[in-house]
């Protein structure tokens, strides 16, 4: 059994060294939607800022593997379907999908609920954060 945790750790260790997610970095904001009011963008940056704008916070987690591979994973992934900082500059901006993500409880992720409890919305939010959505991304808002 000793044997079987060394080498776990050994591993653990080794793997610190793989520069995949190495990348942390926020690049520069672009372009914001026009929000249909303050209230909107208060409640999308405290449910969806930092997988969805380049203004990502990366926790200490973030930094040590395998952890930092699926948070940087899902950072990237989130920028590239739906990434407020680069509105109207990026090919996919998937902002009119936005809402009924929330809708479907698909977003936020429960796993960055577990890590990031200050994004958890109250129901009440949460509708105020749909229909803002809605206001702000309808399909022919496109800008």
């Amino acid at each position: 059994m000793k044997k079987i945790l060394a080498i776990l750790l050994l591993l653990l260790v080794v793997i610190q060294f793989i520069p995949y997610g190495k990348d942390y970095t926020n690049p520069a904001v672009i372009a914001e939607p026009k929000w249909d009011s303050l209230e909107t963008r208060a409640l999308f940056m405290k449910a969806c800022v930092d997988c969805h704008t380049n203004e990502t916070k990366w926790p200490a987690y973030s930094n040590v593997a395998p952890i930092s591979w699926i948070v940087y994973n899902h950072v990237i992934e989130g920028r590239e379907h739906f990434n407020i900082s680069a509105w109207g500059h990026q090919k996919k901006n998937k902002g009119d999908e936005a809402a009924e993500e929330l809708e479907e409880g698909e977003m936020p992720l429960k796993s960055y609920l577990l890590a990031h409890p200050e994004a958890q919305l109250t129901d009440d939010e949460t509708k105020l954060l749909i229909q803002g959505l809605k206001n702000t991304f309808g399909e022919e808002k496109e800008d």
